[in-house]
């Protein structure tokens, strides 16, 4: 079992059993053509910042400095998951502030030629601090949660583990 990732943070705003799975190493399909685009998306944009730098088991997309001001972008091909990839940058944000770094999150769309700036507020600490505590718990359990069907499932990476 794994400890809490930014990419559990991400799929616990998406579905708990994702979490779950995940965290117990049941791998998505990695031939999904989504995940292929977005592998794609992140390889081809923002080619002038430094980008896909590991910092304490995290993946940052990119990092740039602007004013000043530490700047960490995290790629997207859609704003579909916004909200969950909104908790993924403030997780990264938030680790950061643990090791003394203060910097702003950037999530970029390319497609849709979007920039969402994210800020760690109290408000947004507070809720990350609740994912983290509900994400310990999921992962604890000896079976995944029960299945309950989304919008998201249609083009989920672990449809065919779910509902086969």
């Amino acid at each position: 079992m794994s400890e809490i990732t930014p990419t559990l943070i991400w799929y616990y705003y998406i579905c708990p059993r994702e979490v779950w799975l995940m965290a117990h190493e049941i791998n998505p399909e990695q031939d999904n053509q989504l995940v292929e685009i977005g592998r794609l998306i992140h390889e081809t944009t923002y080619k002038r910042a430094k980008k896909e730098i590991s910092l304490g088991g995290m993946k940052l997309d990119l990092i740039k400095r602007e004013d000043g001001e530490l700047i960490v972008g995290e790629i997207k091909k859609s704003s579909r998951f916004e909200q969950s990839a909104k908790m993924q940058l403030a997780y990264y944000l938030y680790n950061l502030k643990g090791i003394g770094i203060d910097a702003r999150g950037e999530l970029l769309i390319p497609k849709e030629k979007k920039k969402i700036v994210v800020e760690l507020s109290e408000e947004l600490e507070a809720e990350l601090k609740t994912a983290i505590t509900e994400i310990e718990e999921i992962i604890a359990t000896e079976t995944p949660p029960a299945l309950v069907k989304t919008k998201y499932c249609g083009k989920c990476a672990y449809s065919d583990f779910c509902w086969s």
